[in-house]
């Protein structure tokens, strides 16, 4: 989870036109599931999800894949008056930041999934289906499918679950041009970031991005949309290991997908509920929490 602070202008620049808008975007150690904050944060989890973040946003532009809203994770650009009074230090964010451009965000998640489960598991075994989009058959639990496919997802707020949607109901609300950018630029991002994890030895299951319109300096949405948020952690994909992928059965994963299957037993065995107040997390869950978002990132950062 991240906390996100508007920038000011840098009053170094003297000439030319203002700063567009800033955002600072700090990743935090807390995690979420079931849409719920648990009280007992995964230690470096921040710095882990920033350093993927930064690499896969930096990856993306390198591969003329998309243009992203990063732009810095210097801290010299947080500005002294930010930590007057406050109970942390410029130390205490070492990486853990990034400066990137503020946009209008499109209210679309934009879902690839190269193999079933999950949501798109339910809908499937429902109606055969993922968000309309028709599948062959019989398949089972974590199969490749066939191909890729986009299937968009609305962007909720205050709380409430985002909803699985069709093609054509995300046309409806944002444009059908602006769809088929989008659509377009997820499948080859996901293309591309499938095929380099994959020669590390993940499965990227699934995935989600978000895009917006960047701002100009007048706070006006200006340009072609670009890819913001974070992109392929664990907390925006389900990773899985290639060497033991075994369809028809759950995969050992590098997500929150740990943390989750935890919490449902509890569920199961009904001692939560699924709201607020979360419980606390033993200490095997969360140093098994920490260990996959650790992996993680060796496999896909080291060369």
């Amino acid at each position: 989870m991240r906390d996100v602070y508007a920038l000011p202008p840098r009053a170094d620049v003297s000439h030319g036109p203002p700063d567009p808008p800033r955002l600072l975007i700090i990743a935090t150690d807390r995690i979420s599931a079931f849409d719920v904050v648990m009280p007992t944060p995964i230690p470096a989890k921040g710095i882990l999800l920033t350093r993927l973040a930064r690499f896969w946003l930096s990856w993306i532009e390198k591969q003329g894949l998309c243009d992203t809203h990063l732009l810095d994770a210097s801290l010299d650009q947080i500005p002294p008056s930010a930590f007057t009074g406050a109970s942390i230090t410029r130390d205490d964010l070492a990486g853990r930041t990034m400066i990137t451009r503020q946009c209008r965000v499109i209210p679309i998640e934009c879902v690839v999934r190269g193999y079933l489960d999950g949501s798109g598991l339910k809908d499937y075994r429902e109606t055969g289906s993922i968000c309309g989009v028709r599948l062959p058959p019989g398949l089972q639990r974590a199969d490749r499918l066939p191909e890729p496919i986009f299937t968009p997802a609305t962007k909720e707020e205050g709380g409430r679950h985002d909803q699985n949607i069709t093609y054509d109901e995300a046309c409806h609300r944002v444009g059908r041009d602006l769809m088929a950018v989008l659509r377009d630029r997820a499948l080859a991002i996901y293309h591309a970031a499938a095929a380099r994890a994959l020669e590390r030895g993940i499965i990227i299951a699934d995935t989600k991005f978000e895009f917006g319109f960047p701002l100009d300096n007048t706070g006006e949405p200006s340009g072609e949309a670009i890819l913001i948020d974070e992109a392929l952690t664990p907390d925006s994909s389900r990773f899985w290991l290639s060497d033991r992928w075994q369809p028809g059965t759950a995969q050992q994963s590098f997500d929150k997908q740990f943390l989750r299957d935890y919490l449902q037993s509890l569920a199961d065995a009904g001692a939560w509920n699924k709201t607020p107040p979360a419980p606390s997390l033993p200490a095997e869950i969360v140093e098994g929490t920490q260990a996959r978002y650790v992996e993680a990132c060796e496999r896909l950062i080291d060369p």
